[in-house]
């Protein structure tokens, strides 16, 4: 643990399959999940904004739908915030 590897296994976890990542214009949400997981709950700062992460398989494929404070987006990106929003809560329904 002393070479990095933990480090680099977090970023690996965190950004390539739970798919929490930060990205220029926002935070882009992808999550690839295994199949039998349930989902998953997290919680992310990110540019001093809490995001409140909660992830639903529904369904056993890979696409995801995604709600904003109980606002359905297209894409996968979540923009930015409003200036003082200092939390978000995101849904995301894997089908």
């Amino acid at each position: 643990w002393l070479t990095g590897a933990a480090a680099w296994n977090f970023i690996a976890i965190t950004n390539y399959i739970l798919g929490i990542r930060p990205v220029y214009n926002g935070l882009c949400i992808s999550p690839i999940i295994p199949k039998n997981w349930p989902g998953f709950k997290a919680t992310r700062i990110f540019r001093n904004v809490k995001y409140q992460i909660s992830v639903e398989r529904v369904g056993i494929g890979n696409k995801s739908i995604i709600y904003v404070n109980d606002k359905k987006i297209d894409g996968n990106v979540i923009p930015l915030p409003p200036l003082g929003i200092k939390e978000v809560i995101i849904k995301v329904k894997i089908t």
